[in-house]
């Protein structure tokens, strides 16, 4: 048994037989046809083109109506490919003067045009050429006289180097029951398309296409970010039950939604949801939310050449702020840069990312980008209840110069008499000096918002996608206990909004944890908002304080994690 570890995007467990996908531009046969075949060829050629097209065009509304026009501008792409006149008018003179068959023509007038986007391995090559196989695949299968194999009889996991943008959203969710890619990030459009389809799926799994056999039985765990190879009769039998459970909760979520998010002494905690797309908007009230907790900007800014102009980002957040209603909207400015790439800016190379140019520090480097954001945001903020949150803070140098950028922007648009609204600005508290400071930082901002993932990441110097370390990422071990607790104390001192936006958000014994702090605002993914309601639920507030201070006493991560475990489960007296 082996384990491969990736990126989750989407959740759930999947177990099967895995049928292993390796998409290249390998060079069909050639086959010499007679003088009598070539308008025949060519006509076939031809027939293949329309019906791409059609199929091309039908996708693309399907995308649009399931995820949003973003992504269903892809096709157009797909669709300028595939009506290049020099790919036809080179095919076609293949087929006529050197007697070629449509395939091999096809495929020689695709290189041709491949190679006009610079060499491999180069990024715009490498960006084009999964969008020149999307095509091929399309052509090729009807010049074959067969469909897409993106359907199947039976149940399958898909194990592929990476899904082109066709391939996912013609998928079958009734059959495809798991997806796994080599590369791929928690935008991507295979992990966009897999949230939107509810199929498991796991991203980033390296050489997961050379270890894998056809047929093989796997098990692909869409929480952890694993697919095990070759799992024991155990596991597969606690995987399944696993699935069971998440299935039945989904099922559940719908009567979760109705009943009020409160402790059982009366306390109300408001249960948010973090999304990274304006269509998951949507996904969020069907979860019950209570509004954007976190609404991450960098998925549009990801996967194209340009940067996105004032326009086009204040319709996509003024969609988000339309769909929550009066329902509050916290939006994170650009957060690029460490573990997040965006290809069209040109970063130096940096020894330590994750230590270096990104988030806050990168937007005020930049701060054009910076501005044509922050006035798109301004004027989204008009539309409905929303506020600035600014990523990984560390010093108040950093608060003070972004407000002077925004208190610039904000006289511009006065000025040019444009809608807007002055916004409530907030920071992220993931860096231990911003926790450690929290009482200055509340002096000179509205509200705060607890980033979990880099304050342990951070605090504990363990990069959290590091297999070989990851036992010291540890979100219970005290030091990080008492960040979070100074800085819930002092922004409840301040009086200021302070609520958590990690990972951590989601674990039973963290929300215990918190809401004994006096944490009452929580956001997490839109799927687990039923099952932390459900937690909630089942705890007394003055319960819950007695055993934050208890575990703030405790010297490892292991004994303060079980103390609270036990205390949820009812075997410690403080229940």
């Amino acid at each position: 048994m082996r384990t491969i570890e990736g990126i989750p995007v989407s959740p759930g467990i999947a177990v099967g037989k895995v049928t292993v996908w390796k998409n290249d531009l390998i060079l069909p046969p050639l086959r010499r046809i007679p003088a009598s075949r070539v308008e025949k060829e060519i006509e076939k050629f031809s027939g293949a083109l329309q019906r791409a097209e059609k199929k091309i065009l039908e996708t693309r509304d399907s995308v649009t109506s399931t995820v949003g026009k973003k992504y269903g501008e892809i096709f157009s792409v797909h669709l300028l490919l595939l009506k290049d006149h020099r790919l036809h008018e080179s095919t076609v003179k293949y087929i006529r003067k050197e007697r070629m068959n449509a395939k091999y023509a096809f495929h020689l007038s695709l290189q041709n045009v491949l190679n006009l986007f610079g060499r491999p391995g180069e990024e715009l090559f490498e960006e084009r050429k999964r969008d020149i196989l999307d095509v091929a695949d399309r052509v090729f299968s009807y010049l074959a006289n067969s469909g897409e194999k993106t359907s199947y009889d039976y149940e399958v996991i898909i194990a592929a180097h990476d899904l082109s943008p066709s391939q996912t959203a013609n998928l079958d969710p009734r059959r495809i029951i798991g997806i796994a890619t080599e590369i791929g990030s928690e935008t991507s459009h295979t992990a966009i398309m897999a949230k939107a389809l509810e199929i498991p799926a796991v991203v980033g799994c390296g050489e997961l296409t050379e270890l894998l056999k056809e047929e093989q039985t796997v098990v692909l765990d869409g929480f952890g970010g694993k697919v095990i190879m070759d799992p024991t009769p155990s596991v597969i039998k606690k995987s399944k039950a696993r699935q069971t459970e998440f299935l039945k909760k989904k099922k559940s979520f719908f009567l979760m939604k109705r009943v009020a998010s409160q402790t059982k002494d009366g306390v109300s905690i408001s249960l948010l949801a973090n999304i990274a797309l304006p269509e998951e908007a949507n996904t969020a009230l069907k979860y019950g939310a209570q509004g954007v907790g976190l609404y991450r900007t960098e998925y549009l800014f990801m996967n194209r050449e340009d940067v996105p102009g004032e326009e086009e980002q204040y319709h996509s957040y003024q969609k988000v702020v339309q769909a929550m209603k009066k329902k509050p909207v916290i939006i994170r400015t650009l957060d690029i840069g460490g573990d997040k790439f965006v290809s069209h800016f040109e970063k130096p190379r940096e020894l330590n990312p994750l230590m270096g140019l990104r988030a806050v520090r990168f937007c005020l480097g930049n701060p054009e980008i910076f501005r044509t954001q922050i006035r798109a945001i301004l004027r989204a903020g008009a539309a409905g209840n929303m506020k600035i949150l600014l990523p990984m803070i560390s010093t108040l140098d950093e608060v003070w110069r972004t407000k002077e950028i925004i208190s610039g922007v904000v006289k511009d648009l006065s000025k040019k008499k444009k809608s807007f609204s002055e916004l409530p600005v907030g920071i992220m508290i993931e860096v231990p000096s911003a926790a450690l400071l929290a009482e200055s930082f509340a002096k000179e901002t509205d509200f705060f918002s607890i980033g979990t993932n880099d304050l342990i990441q951070y605090t504990m110097a363990v990069d959290r996608v590091n297999e070989k370390i990851s036992y010291l990422y540890q979100p219970f071990h005290p030091a990080i206990l008492l960040l979070l607790k100074n800085t819930v104390e002092q922004a409840l001192q301040a009086g200021i909004e302070v609520s958590i936006c990690g990972e951590s958000a989601s674990i039973p014994e963290m929300v215990l944890f918190l809401v004994g702090l006096g944490l009452t605002r929580f956001s997490m993914t839109s799927s687990m908002i039923p099952e932390v309601k459900q937690i909630v639920r089942s705890i007394f507030f003055e319960k819950a304080r007695a055993a934050a201070q208890e575990a703030i006493t405790f010297p490892t991560h292991g004994t303060a994690f079980r103390f609270l475990h036990n205390v949820l489960k009812g075997k410690h007296a403080n229940t």
